[in-house]
């Protein structure tokens, strides 16, 4: 329907029918110009370079060996499709939904577990405090059989979990967290806001992962995956697929 007579009939409709065949045309012609816009974005991607990190795969093995629970086949199948997305030499850009306590962390854990094998770091991105913590504290679990450093940046608390120390967690000041990031020594680096400061800055920032990804604004998002070489590959995640975040 023409657009004239679309806004017309949307407004004082001749018939049940035609009000209907409007509300339709504008439906299509929003999600239309969403499917642009992200066919224009891959485009944009797709011309980026990004690390290729091939899949470890005994290293992979070893870590889900070491769960204390059975992956379920929806966690396998999604940590493949990140894992072969991550080969790529092109930055991914993934949407990984699941309810509440369904299990992101750990597929997510897997993709930054392979970053990390190959000399790269992961900032790991939470909107807030708790959440940050709660996240340092699970994947200071999931990587308690393997030799990693992890930080915690927030408003408040700066953490440090050291391979060297039988990892043994320690309180540590902003300065030698964000130096031992810079010089590469921090693995994966969890926390609020506060990574996206101008201080922060990563040796080798191979992976973003960003948590409850639509409590973050398109700026915050970008400023993470700028000042780099190669462009990080993304994930995101979230258990409250609204449109804006099935649109992004």
């Amino acid at each position: 329907m023409p657009i004239n007579k679309a806004l017309w009939e949307v407004h004082f409709p001749s018939s049940l029918e035609l009000s209907q065949k409007a509300q339709k045309r504008f439906s299509f012609e929003e999600l239309f110009y969403i499917e642009l816009f992200v066919l224009r974005e891959r485009n944009r991607l797709n011309k980026e370079k990004s690390v290729s990190l091939p899949i470890k795969l005994e290293i992979i093995q070893d870590f889900v060996k070491s769960l204390p629970f059975k992956l379920t086949d929806a966690q396998k199948k999604s940590s493949w499709q990140i894992l072969k997305d991550l080969e790529r030499p092109r930055p991914m850009n993934r949407l990984l939904e699941g309810d509440v306590g369904s299990g992101k962390t750990v597929v997510a854990a897997m993709a930054a577990l392979n970053t990390i094998k190959h000399g790269y770091q992961t900032a790991f991105m939470a909107p807030t405090e708790i959440l940050s913590k709660q996240h340092f504290q699970e994947i200071a679990k999931l990587f308690s059989d393997f030799r990693i450093n992890i930080g915690l940046l927030t408003g408040k608390q700066d953490q440090f979990r050291s391979k060297k120390l039988k990892n043994q967690v320690i309180e540590i000041s902003r300065a030698k967290l964000l130096k031992k990031t810079l010089e590469g020594e921090i693995d994966i680096l969890i926390g609020t806001h506060a990574l996206i400061q101008d201080k922060v800055k990563f040796g080798k920032l191979g992976l973003v992962v960003l948590d409850e990804q639509h409590r973050f604004g398109v700026e915050q998002r970008a400023k993470l995956c700028r000042n780099h070489n190669l462009v990080p590959h993304l994930l995101s995640m979230t258990a409250t697929p609204i449109p804006r975040t099935l649109a992004l």
